[in-house]
C-alpha cells in the first residue's frame, strides 16, 4: 500500500521548461495556487524531461528508463517524487517507491525525481517549507500575461532572480536566500 501523502506537501506540475544554450529552467506550477517555482537543470536531464513530453521514441532507454525499469523489475512501484528540501540553495528530492507493506524513499537530485515521475505518471510534490524559502513566481493569469512572461522566460538568467532579493538583503528585510539550482553536475 502507497505511503499517504504528507499534508506539507503541495502538488506541482510542469509549467514550462526553458532551454538556453548551456542550462535549462523547470518551473513547477503550485497546483492549488499560483506560485511558479524556478530550478536550474542540466540540459542533459532537460531533454530526458522534455523527450518524454514529446513522443519521441528513442531505440535505447536513457537513464532514467532504466531506473524505471529497474524499479519495476524488482516489484516496487513508484508512488511520487517530492522537492523536499533546499540548502545553500541547491534542492533536493526524494523519489518515494513501494512494495506491498515495504516503502523506500530514494534520495535523488529534482530533475531526476521529475524525469521518473513524468515516465510513470505520478505525482510531482514540493515541500511547502521549500516554498516558503525560494524566491517564487506569481503565475500569469491573462493570455497577455502569458504572452509577457513566456517572452521574459527567453532571457532569464539565475541572476534575473536574485537581484531582488540582493536589495532586499541590502535594505535589511530578513527573507532566506533564494534557490537557484540542483546540486553541481558530476
Amino acid at each position: 500500500m502507497a505511503k499517504a501523502k504528507n499534508p506539507q506537501d503541495l502538488e506541482v506540475r510542469i509549467y514550462s521548461l526553458a532551454t538556453m544554450v548551456n542550462e535549462s529552467i523547470i518551473f513547477l506550477e503550485e497546483l492549488s495556487g499560483n506560485r511558479l517555482l524556478p530550478i536550474w537543470i542540466g540540459i542533459a536531464e532537460s531533454q530526458a524531461i522534455a523527450i518524454r513530453f514529446s513522443g519521441i521514441v528513442l531505440p535505447r532507454p536513457l537513464t532514467h528508463d532504466l531506473l524505471v525499469s529497474a524499479i519495476k523489475t524488482l516489484g516496487y512501484t513508484i508512488d511520487k517524487a517530492v522537492i523536499s528540501d533546499i540548502k545553500e540553495n541547491t534542492f533536493y528530492a526524494r523519489i518515494h517507491i513501494h512494495k506491498g507493506n515495504s516503502t523506500i524513499t530514494l534520495d535523488a537530485r529534482p530533475s531526476d525525481a521529475i524525469a521518473v515521475a513524468v515516465r510513470v505518471g505520478c505525482p510531482i510534490y514540493v515541500d511547502s517549507g521549500v516554498f516558503d524559502r525560494c524566491q517564487t513566481l506569481a503565475k500569469p493569469i491573462t493570455e497577455e500575461e502569458v504572452s509577457k512572461f513566456k517572452d521574459e522566460l527567453k532571457n532569464l538568467k539565475p541572476e534575473d532572480i536574485f537581484k531582488d532579493l540582493e536589495k532586499k538583503k541590502d535594505s535589511g528585510e530578513g527573507n532566506p536566500p533564494p534557490a537557484s539550482s540542483e546540486e553541481p553536475q558530476s
